[in-house]
């Protein structure tokens, strides 16, 4: 075979694997499509919670104190036990309240809708995998060197930390419709905006600190992803329960939604495990890039805008967990420098890439 005919049919074969990728991109949504609509079933069609109910019946009288009494019969007599009491704070300050059911509200019927979700989301992220790993072999490289190699990664490793957490029988089920939703977004973006046809990479990122340095950052961006929805939905209940504990009566929608989380301090403990997890990572991530631009730029650093962002998220996560560890920033104070820290995450994952140039714009997007 002459070297013409051989090129000739390495292209066809890279063409050929880039629409494979392609074909199971666009497969992947399919499924992940049904296991969102399995997630809204599972939503919908359980029940008010059982930790709902009794909380009805604990206060219907007005405040926990007011509960009534119980009478039990006992050897042909009766006698008289003390009322039940509901605790809604610790001594510590913290709300001592249980952790919702889950989604399914403790039905049976949900509970069926969850499992079929979880089963589509563990075959969605396979096919998706298999189509990063069709465009990796399409490129002859890592399937990262540009914002839609980048998104398709992300998602299948966002997907891929949730189904791992569950496979460690973490309680982060409630976590799946709003994960899915936003995974179908990132994906519609990437197949109609962000596309790319498959392409050689610059001589700048032919080097093995692109496996390390850019996988890391993947991983990195999803976990604190999670740590993300997480806080958000802490914010949610933490302002049920306040309202809650002021007497207050929240709306319909919010009490059988909210009802079914776990706890705010649960939620809020969750965020902080994930993020303080990840942050030594993110620094390595930070490190690793700077070794990298000292080997193809020659300099370590040069403020270019996606070391400048890197850098500002890495403090905004630092604030972060230096203020769970300062006893007047705990909770919602904290809760928001996490927000803010993503914010700038997220900005340095899109903003920076689409509308910013600099030494990191290799590709367009």
């Amino acid at each position: 075979m002459t070297l013409a005919a051989a090129t000739e049919l390495a292209v066809a074969t890279n063409e050929h694997l880039a629409s494979i990728s392609n074909t199971l991109i666009y497969s992947s949504m399919a499924v992940y499509t049904l296991a969102f609509f399995a997630y809204i079933a599972e939503w919908l069609l359980g029940s008010r919670s059982k930790v709902g109910r009794t909380a009805a019946a604990l206060t219907a009288a007005g405040a926990p104190e007011e509960a009534p009494a119980v009478t039990v019969k006992r050897g042909g007599g009766t006698a008289v036990l003390e009322r039940p009491k509901v605790t809604v704070r610790s001594a510590s300050g913290a709300r001592d309240v249980p952790d919702g059911p889950g989604a399914h509200g403790g039905d049976a019927q949900g509970d069926m809708y969850g499992r079929i979700a979880i089963s589509l989301t563990v075959l969605a992220f396979l096919v998706e995998l298999g189509g990063v790993a069709a465009r990796a072999a399409s490129v002859e490289r890592a399937p990262w060197g540009n914002m839609y190699e980048f998104n398709i990664t992300f998602s299948t490793v966002a997907v891929g930390v949730y189904l791992g957490l569950l496979a460690l029988k973490k309680n982060v089920r409630w976590m799946g419709l709003f994960l899915i939703t936003t995974v179908l977004l990132d994906l519609g973006l990437a197949v109609t905006v962000l596309y790319t046809a498959s392409d050689q990479l610059v001589p700048a990122l032919h080097s093995y600190w692109l496996y390390i340095h850019v996988s890391t950052a993947i991983f990195c961006g999803a976990v604190f992803y999670v740590g993300a929805v997480a806080t958000i939905l802490y914010l949610f209940k933490d302002s049920y329960e306040s309202k809650l504990q002021a007497g207050g009566k929240p709306g319909s929608f919010a009490s059988s939604v909210l009802e079914r989380l776990p706890a705010s301090a649960s939620l809020d403990k969750f965020a902080y495990r994930v993020n303080a997890a990840v942050f030594p990572l993110w620094t390595f991530t930070i490190i690793a890039g700077a070794i990298w631009a000292g080997d193809a730029w020659g300099r370590y650093w040069n403020w270019d805008p996606k070391e400048t962002w890197s850098f500002i998220t890495w403090v905004g996560y630092a604030c972060y967990l230096h203020a769970r560890a300062t006893a007047g920033w705990k909770g919602r104070k904290a809760a928001y420098l996490a927000m803010i820290a993503f914010g700038c995450w997220l900005f340095n994952y899109y903003g920076v890439n689409i509308f910013v140039s600099g030494k990191h714009s290799y590709a367009g997007v």
